[in-house]
């Protein structure tokens, strides 16, 4: 596999509505951001994906663009976005912007346009279809919930698509004016200096067609569909992806990571091979396993063993075709401790394990802000603090499902995006030092307990053994084979057991006890060197014995 620049470094994303809040309104900025480059150089980032923070109505938290030029307010000007990629460069930093281009905001100029005149110019720029017998022109249901079709204000049965929110319209990729338009954007922001994109929702871009009367089969008792089954029923998507990639990605050299999800083992080497679309996509597979199609009260527990599995599955199919991104969340999901430890064992030591099996995979890691503190899921007292719509929609349908008001809260606050937007907890001040104003979205109140402040003065905390991951992908010692290293299962059979070799210039074993119970295992060879644990390591011959998520990494 060809080397890039990027495979080396560390990735961390930034939520800015909740990173940093310079201005006193309660909402984080991009002087936040600047403020804090040195605090993420001393953790070990090399790269920072910073979410949305473009001109919008935030309908969906900044999902919705209005304008993809221009800085929203809230988070700052053009010219901070200047001095934050010129900042991050004198540090040897890359800056990753969001590209959301499935969808805009109808508060874009293209959408106000197409809505004064469905049948005209701007109209082919969207998506616009007449109902069929009074009703929607299908029975696909939202990501969000409800139909995916929205009446165009003053007319009698014109609708435009909107996969996501109905203030997020989708933009018409069949369109060659359209491809124009974004090409010469993301361009546009390539020669200003970021370093790439991370890019959203990308598989919903190829529709299937005619749209007018392409139902699928019912999946709930609103006789509605999930939107999901057009992506495996559209075709050709690759045209588009393979024609950005060459306007855009490959003349600037530029990083792309895609928002991939439920991928085929056949479409791994196109998106992320040799010539692939993207430089790499995220390891959803383990988050993924919990979904169901049913709704948040139908979702699985992930287990142990289902996370050690999924993480193997990605890591067989994908090397050594490519790069793989790994997470354990990010602004969609619930906080990685909460997700995969058992609420039962929850612990410091626990946090540490996590993060052991995110690091040591062969991919990209991506930590996500608050991550590297071991920040936890908020725990929601009422619905009407949510801001998160996903959340207030799956809220709704379990109340229709029957379950109570204190059950349906329950079940949300396991999935709720909220849970990863709660204010990043910088300090034990108030507001965890996150602003002086009233913050846009309830901080959680652990924050007390869980702080960077604290943790940069506790060697034993979970923000120095992160500081001590990322250090480690970089010694040069270790570098080549925790990077380039073959991934190779150890003792998968074993119950909770998640125990791998990395193996190249050298051969490290990194055994993880996924469980509270202690339990001896008998290595492959003799050890060289216990190189990092987050336990004091039991070595006896050729035997180690692993306290309970004890993360140990051998030299062998």
């Amino acid at each position: 596999m060809k080397k890039e620049w990027w495979q080396e470094k560390v990735a961390y994303q930034i939520y800015p509505k909740s990173f940093l809040d310079t201005k006193g309104n309660g909402i984080g900025d991009l002087r936040g951001i600047i403020g804090k480059l040195d605090y993420l150089k001393g953790l070990g980032i090399d790269i920072i994906w910073i979410s949305p923070c473009f001109l919008s109505p935030l309908a969906d938290q900044g999902y919705d663009i209005a304008d993809y030029y221009k800085i929203d307010p809230r988070f700052g000007t053009n010219e901070d976005m200047d001095e934050l990629i010129s900042e991050a460069k004198k540090r040897d930093m890359y800056i990753l912007l969001d590209l959301v281009v499935n969808h805009c905001s109808d508060e874009h100029e293209w959408f106000k346009k197409a809505v004064a005149d469905p049948k005209g110019h701007y109209a082919n720029y969207f998506h616009f279809e007449e109902g069929v017998d009074g009703h929607a022109p299908n029975n696909w249901r939202s990501y969000f919930g409800g139909s995916v079709w929205e009446k165009v204000e003053g007319t009698e049965n014109t609708y435009y698509l909107h996969l996501f929110h109905k203030k997020q319209p989708d933009l018409n990729w069949e369109n060659p004016e359209v491809r124009e338009e974004i090409y010469k954007m993301i361009n546009w922001w390539l020669d200003k200096g970021i370093a790439g994109f991370r890019i959203d929702a990308i598989l919903n871009l190829k529709k299937v067609f005619p749209l007018q009367g392409y139902n699928f089969p019912a999946d709930r008792e609103d006789g509605m569909a999930s939107c999901r089954n057009m992506i495996y029923a559209a075709k050709g998507i690759g045209e588009f992806l393979g024609e950005m990639r060459d306007r855009c990605f490959k003349p600037h050299h530029a990083f792309t990571v895609g928002e991939v999800f439920n991928e085929t083992e056949e479409q791994i080497p196109e998106f992320i091979g040799e010539n692939g679309y993207f430089s790499s996509m995220f390891d959803f597979r383990a988050h993924s396993s919990a979904h169901s199609e049913i709704g948040w009260f139908d979702a699985e527990t992930v287990s142990p063993n289902m996370y050690r599995d999924c993480c193997f599955l990605t890591q067989k199919l994908v090397n050594p075709v490519g790069f793989i991104s790994t997470i354990i969340e990010n602004h969609d999901e619930s906080r990685g401790v909460n997700f995969y430890i058992p609420k039962e064992d929850l612990s410091e030591k626990a946090k540490k394990f996590l993060a052991t099996m995110q690091m040591l995979q062969r991919g990209l890691p991506f930590i996500y802000q608050g991550q590297e503190i071991g920040m936890e899921n908020i725990v929601l007292e009422n619905i009407s603090t949510v801001d998160d719509i996903s959340t207030i929609d799956e809220y709704a349908l379990c109340l229709e499902e029957g379950f109570s008001e204190k059950e349906a809260l329950a079940i949300v606050n396991r999935f709720t995006r909220d849970n990863a937007r709660t204010p990043m907890q910088w300090s034990d001040d108030e507001n965890a030092g996150f602003t002086k104003g009233k913050p846009w979205l309830p901080v959680n109140p652990n924050y007390t307990r869980i702080n960077v402040e604290s943790q940069e003065r506790d060697e034993d905390s979970v923000l120095s053994y992160y500081k001590k991951l990322c250090a480690l992908r970089k010694n040069p010692e270790y570098k080549e084979t925790i990077v380039y290293g073959d991934f190779i299962p150890f003792m998968p059979e074993e119950d909770r057991l998640m125990a791998f070799y990395r193996k190249g210039e050298k051969t490290i074993l990194v055994l993880g006890n996924y469980r509270k119970e202690e339990r001896e295992i008998e290595l492959p060879s003799e050890v060289k060197k216990v190189i990092l644990s987050n336990a004091e390591p039991c070595l006896f011959g050729k035997k180690i014995r692993l306290s309970g998520y004890e993360a140990t990494i051998l030299e062998l």
